[in-house]
């Protein structure tokens, strides 16, 4: 049982120093990931609403929102869908969001 702990401790070692190399720039990643972003105060802005009644159309608290806008959060999942939509459409998307 010892011979697999050292293994995995090798193979931790290793990609310890990878990652260092990685940083340094000595070493080239495997694999590149990009999360883009949505610029929540642009895309609210868009649509020519307050703060308080973006957060209320979208229905997400205000303090929600103000942590979106102001990059200590980013939205997630259906809500990142929502903002597409409502940036590349805020007339429709506020219209049906009303409705």
């Amino acid at each position: 049982m010892m011979k697999k702990d050292n293994s995995i401790f090798d193979e931790l070692r290793a990609s310890l120093k990878q990652a260092t190399a990685i940083r340094k720039g000595q070493m080239k990643p495997s694999r590149v990931f990009k999360v883009e972003t949505v610029d929540v105060k642009a895309t609210r802005e868009k649509t020519h609403l307050s703060q308080t009644e973006f957060a209320q159309a979208i229905q997400v608290s205000v303090r929600t929102l103000q942590n979106w806008e102001q990059g200590h959060r980013n939205p997630t999942g259906p809500a990142v869908a929502l903002l597409k939509i409502v940036a590349s459409a805020p007339d429709v998307a506020l219209r049906a969001l009303r409705a």
